[in-house]
């Protein structure tokens, strides 16, 4: 995709939603990175029914670390993973009380740090809560990047990193959120819904779907 391509794809993208939001529901900084490491190989539906009520118990970190492990999987359950989550929950609780005054650290090195927090969830959080122009490579915009031909690679990191280097300036702060919309219901993994696609004369994939 050339550069030209690539600046009225996310031109086109912008205009449809001008101002893209996550789904994941979340209250402050802890609260989003809580829902990031919950999201892990779970939909953000399922997310956001469980931290409903976790969130009505505990949206800090000290509420959290009160609430205990056990306390953490009651409300988890539903979720994949949850007895590991749960534990991570907690640990990364009690290191954020413990080294950085039960703030969440706007850093990607100390984010990383946490238990249960990779680049994936680190990006989300810088991204979201921060304001930082970092791109989260999921399955989604794994699919896209690649699909497209906006920023082909065999591994997410390489497709962040082509992401990080071919989207205009003025359009990283929201492109990550774009493009996981995108993806999750345009871009579909199993059949693409091409006909609705604002991007499809731009895109390269020779498979479009015609109905």
């Amino acid at each position: 995709m050339t550069k030209a391509d690539i600046a009225t794809f996310f031109d086109r993208l912008a205009a449809a939603l001008p101002e893209p939001q996550g789904e994941l529901h979340y209250i402050n900084p802890y609260t989003l990175l809580v829902a990031v490491v919950l999201s892990a190989q779970a939909t953000d539906v399922g997310v956001n029914r469980a931290t409903r009520t976790l969130f009505a118990a505990a949206d800090t970190p000290e509420a959290m670390v009160a609430l205990g492990e056990d306390g953490v999987r009651s409300h988890i359950r539903t979720i994949g993973l949850f007895n590991a989550k749960a534990r991570n929950i907690i640990a990364l609780s009690r290191l954020l009380i413990d080294k950085h005054g039960s703030a969440v650290p706007n850093s990607r090195e100390a984010l990383e740090q946490l238990p249960g927090v990779g680049r994936k969830t680190a990006n989300v959080v810088l991204n979201t809560a921060f304001g930082q122009p970092t791109i989260a490579v999921d399955t989604h915009i794994f699919r896209v990047g690649n699909r497209t031909g906006l920023a082909p690679g065999k591994t997410p990191l390489e497709v962040e990193r082509n992401l990080k280097r071919r989207v205009p300036a003025h359009r990283k702060l929201h492109a990550h959120h774009w493009l996981i919309l995108h993806g999750r219901y345009v871009c579909k993994a199993r059949k693409p819904d091409c006909p609705a696609c604002t991007v499809a004369d731009l895109c390269r994939f020779k498979a479009k779907t015609t109905a």
